[in-house]
């Protein structure tokens, strides 16, 4: 009993070096995001300015190279795909805030229960 409790801290502690590591790139991007120069390079230029460039130079009929057109769409892609990740490094990050709060309780109680049933087998 006592070794699949310690099993179980374990895993619950590699599951909260997780959770707060993904709360730490959280974190990190939430400091990025209100960076001035991050906001003037990503926010406002690579992900208004640049996407717009690019949607309307897509719908330019002047553009009807298949290799033009294929470009202009993978860079189109990457914006949209790192959004994508921001939006989940985000989310991942909130996760596991609520996740770590539980992980600690269950920890906490697990390790409760191991020095109750120390303090009886003496």
């Amino acid at each position: 009993m006592e070794d699949e409790q310690e099993s179980q801290i374990h895993r619950i502690e590699i599951d909260m070096e997780t959770a707060k590591y993904d709360i730490k790139r959280a974190d990190a991007l939430s400091r990025l995001h209100s960076n001035a120069d991050f906001k003037l390079i990503f926010l406002d230029d690579y992900f208004v300015q640049e996407a717009s460039r690019l949607v309307l130079l897509r719908a330019d009929p002047m553009v009807d190279n298949p290799r033009e057109l294929k470009q202009i769409e993978d860079k189109i892609t990457g914006i949209g795909v790192l959004r994508q990740h921001f939006g989940a490094v985000y989310q991942l990050g909130n996760m596991s805030q609520a996740a770590l709060r539980e992980q600690e309780l269950t920890r906490e109680e697990l390790l409760e229960e191991q020095l109750s049933q120390d303090g009886t087998l003496q």
